[in-house]
């Protein structure tokens, strides 16, 4: 094998266009423009994320030590319909972020001054201030966007290494009387009953904290319109996200799972974030605050990851009139950032109309987790079983690929899916113990705008809405006079859908070809 680096310019590219169509640039392309242009999509952002940055936003969005401290509850305890429920999944996650920033915040408060006891409005206020700050950095120019990613993730792997060595090293378990670490037959051989469901169940239920945590892996597809090389560095960057990610949240894991001395104290600490009180078990206060700055600043980082991801879906959505009136409003690209300050904004109040939840308490604010699990399972699982089940060999897979290995996987993937769907949303108790302060709300948080954007297909948007829109302008071959605008063109309208080779012409007086279908 050459030691020489993969590039989509050596690609085949399924194209949207007309045999007899090549698309009009603005500016000089490159083969990611090409590939994008094959889309029916104009380019209109910066392409100023690598690998690196890319990965740094993804790993931001998973911000494990923040995501870990905030769903540590769930851990100890227990193509339209693609479309949404990915948007949910992006749109929930700074506010679930941010929430949980919040809490561990008022909850170090409670620490230095005990009889401070957090009120909803508080925590409430405080994650619509966060929201606003984070909203303000993700709507600078991409450049800036990916430094300040690229800082803060490499500050949360630092700060993740640190947390995983400082715990088991300056635990003042012995001081109260206790070995140091539990031993691995306590940790290993008994289970916490957490819910009034079966073991096995139980067990799965608990899973919400880490399918919450690992579904941040695909920020790298959002950003890679802005990504130079975007067919091999975006895959890589998810692998990597994927890779590193699971292997530290093994680490933390087990730390926890050997530290830990009362883990209902945690639970129901009046402190309100089980990840604090767990802390003051196991740690003098000083070196629990020091823990505690680190992960509250690993959220900040993780929150505005999440908000830079979802702002590029809610783009991509509105360029294709998903949002209907809206769209015109939110697919605008600042003319000076170059980036979707509109979307930004607009997911920025849809984030902080949902934290209102808080003030159903935090059964019903633990819905903006659940929410995020349920809803990126289903965006991933539909189009891999679609793949799997459906396309079958006509499926054209990119240069980064899982080979022949990838229906096996994909059908392993697709059964876990029917499998998790239905226990995340289970609530804790049953029976007669079932209460509305002890409901699994996910079912409706979810369930409601999923049955509202079904009704709303069926009665309007299927009359309208035709699929991806065309906005790059183009030709027909061999005239260069005749440019066609392709702004709000539908695909249907452009594509022959023949088999034939679409010809771009460059500026060096070269052509390079898209294969279409």
């Amino acid at each position: 094998m050459s030691g020489r680096k993969k590039s989509v310019a050596g690609e085949q590219v399924t194209s949207v266009l007309a045999p007899q169509e090549v698309p009009v640039y603005e500016r000089e392309s490159n083969a990611d423009d090409d590939a994008l242009a094959a889309l029916g999509y104009k380019p209109e952002f910066k392409r100023e994320f690598s690998l690196w940055t890319s990965f740094c936003v993804s790993f931001a969005v998973l911000g494990l030590l923040p995501s870990f401290a905030s769903t540590l509850y769930y851990g100890m305890g227990y193509a339209g319909i693609t479309g949404w429920s990915n948007w949910l999944v992006q749109v929930t996650g700074a506010p679930s972020v941010d929430y949980g920033m919040a809490s561990m915040m008022l909850a170090a408060a409670s620490i230095q001054n005990p009889g401070y006891i957090p009120q909803n409005y508080q925590v409430f206020l405080l994650t619509a201030f966060i929201m606003l700050i984070q909203s303000c950095i993700s709507s600078m120019p991409t450049k800036w966007i990916a430094n300040f990613n690229s800082y803060g993730s490499t500050f949360n792997i630092v700060a993740l290494i640190v947390v995983i060595i400082t715990i088991p090293a300056a635990t003042n378990r012995a001081d109260q009387g206790l070995p140091k670490f539990t031993p691995s037959s306590v940790v290993w051989g008994n289970f916490y009953e957490g819910t009034n469901f079966p073991q096995g169940v139980s067990l799965l239920m608990s899973f919400v904290a880490v399918i919450w945590t690992m579904s941040g892996y695909d920020a790298p597809f959002h950003l890679s319109e802005e990504c130079s090389n975007a067919n091999i560095a975006s895959p890589r960057a998810i692998v990597l996200t994927s890779g590193v990610g699971g292997l530290f949240g093994w680490f933390l894991q087990l730390v926890v799972a050997y530290t830990v001395v009362d883990i209902d104290l945690a639970l129901e600490s009046d402190l309100g974030q089980p990840y604090a009180a767990y802390l003051l078990q196991v740690l003098p206060q000083k070196i629990t605050m020091a823990i505690l700055a680190l992960t509250i600043i690993c959220a900040f980082s993780m929150g505005q990851g999440c908000m830079v991801a979802a702002s590029r879906v809610t783009f991509a959505y509105s360029r294709d009139e998903c949002f209907g009136p809206l769209s015109n409003i939110t697919k605008r690209v600042n003319r000076h950032t170059r980036t979707p300050v509109n979307a930004v904004w607009f997911n920025t109040i849809i984030g902080i109309i949902m934290d209102l939840l808080i003030f159903g308490g935090p059964l019903a604010a633990g819905a903006l987790f659940s929410i995020g699990a349920v809803a990126a399972f289903v965006a991933f699982a539909i189009p891999i079983a679609i793949r799997v089940f459906f396309v079958g060999d006509r499926f054209r897979p990119g240069p980064w690929n899982l080979g022949r290995y990838s229906a096996p996987i994909g059908t392993l993937a697709c059964a876990f899916v029917a499998l998790m769907v239905p226990i995340l949303m289970l609530p804790s108790v049953t029976g007669s113990d079932l209460d509305a302060a002890g409901m699994n709300w996910t079912c409706l948080v979810y369930g409601g705008p999923m049955t509202f954007v079904t009704i709303w297909w069926f009665v309007s948007a299927r009359k309208w809405f035709k699929g991806p829109k065309v906005n790059i302008q183009h030709r027909m071959l061999g005239d260069p006079a005749a440019a066609l605008d392709g702004i709000d063109q539908d695909i249907e309208e452009s594509s022959t859908g023949s088999s034939g080779k679409d010809v771009k012409a460059l500026d060096d007086g070269s052509q390079r070809q898209f294969e279409t279908v």
